[in-house]
């Protein structure tokens, strides 16, 4: 059993930055494919940015550029640091980990962009 605990989200004005935390727990860190996700009111949870256990990342399109995801073995964490934000990408934003065939969430952070 993997446990996930996001923070570090909060309110942001557009063009503004945040850095979100996953810690993990239960589990041998580095053996997770690590990844972040987002859902927005009414709409589909989303893909947002993958990390594999190699440190090789992954992002949707639209992210590439603004958001990095990283990882620290040593302390099992992954981040998401994200620029440039808009108002489009308030969402709930959950830390993801796979280890095949299981798959484990956290209970979400809250991201509002909002002036």
């Amino acid at each position: 059993q993997v446990q996930l605990v996001e923070s570090g989200g909060g309110l942001v004005q557009p063009g503004g930055s945040l850095r979100l935390s996953c810690a993990a727990s239960g589990s041998i860190f580095s053996n997770l494919h690590m990844a972040w996700y987002r859902q927005a009111p009414g709409k589909q949870r989303e893909f947002v940015a993958a990390i594999t256990t190699g440190s090789i990342p992954n992002y949707l399109d639209s992210m590439k550029g603004r958001f990095t995801i990283s990882r620290d073995n040593a302390k099992n964490m992954v981040y998401l640091e994200m620029n440039s934000l808009k108002p489009e990408d308030t969402a709930v934003y959950y830390c993801n980990a796979r280890r095949f065939p299981d798959e484990y969430w956290g209970q979400g952070t809250q991201v509002t962009v909002s002036s």
